[in-house]
């Protein structure tokens, strides 16, 4: 069929030409996929505001050769316009936004866990349920899991021996023994890796009764393990850091 429906959340826009952008969004169904807005620039547009960083949307597309077309767009919530104001959070949702991007590099490769997991946390930060840096970490390493990035918290990442153990490795997949442990491990404090595995887990109970100190640590340790995965830097993530 020429003409599609899905959900979406729009992930990033670029500029076209003189009135048009192309729209990249993380759709439930469909995957990653980029869309031309025609005319959205326009003053009059009838939906450009229904199409920016962060809204959640219902959106009809029609199939094209390079880009597909944005022919009709509802709104279902606005997560971008309702944070714009708290530049923490507006930074971690940028944060939360990029990364689901680079974790769904295969065009129209259907990421309806990822999709979901995106949702969900900017619904938690615009609904200010938790700690906004949890918020952001928990999302990190749970599109780790998803992408197969998993890092062990408890027994060694290498030979599987019950831990916990002392050191972290971002080569090694997380948590390794003194045995296997390669040159350049961390040594994090045990709450934090406690901390970690909170939030990869779900349990907010347990991370919302963390300290400082093992927060910034966790924070430091996943930015540091998920760039390493990724091969390159997030540009969000230094934003965040600095605030």
């Amino acid at each position: 069929m020429s003409l599609y429906r899905d959900e979406a959340i729009i992930l990033r826009t670029q500029k076209l030409g003189e009135a048009d952008r192309i729209i990249t969004m993380l759709t439930r169904e469909h995957g990653r996929v980029r869309g031309v807005a025609k005319g959205v620039r326009r003053t009059m547009s009838k939906f450009g505001a229904r199409l920016e960083p962060g809204s959640h949307v219902d959106i009809q597309m029609h199939i094209g050769k390079t880009f597909d077309t944005v022919t009709q767009v509802e709104a279902l919530r606005n997560y971008g316009e309702a944070i714009t104001d708290d530049y923490q959070r507006w930074t971690i949702a940028s944060a939360i936004l990029e990364t689901s991007e680079r974790f769904t590099a295969q065009e129209r490769e259907p990421a309806v866990q990822e999709f979901h997991l995106v949702v969900g946390a900017m619904k938690a930060l615009c609904d200010d349920r938790y700690d906004p840096a949890l918020v952001l970490d928990a999302f990190l390493l749970r599109s780790l899991a998803l992408g197969g990035y998993a890092p062990s918290m408890t027994d060694c990442s290498r030979c599987g021996l019950t831990g916990p153990h002392r050191y972290f490795s971002l080569v090694g997949g997380g948590s390794v023994c003194l045995e296997c442990r390669p040159s350049a491990c961390a040594t994090p404090q045990p709450e934090t890796l406690e901390l970690m595995a909170a939030l990869l887990s779900s349990d907010w109970e347990s991370a919302n009764k963390s300290e400082g100190k093992n927060r910034r640590e966790a924070s430091g340790l996943i930015a540091a393990y998920l760039q390493w995965h990724l091969e390159r830097g997030l540009r969000s993530l230094p934003i965040v850091e600095r605030v």
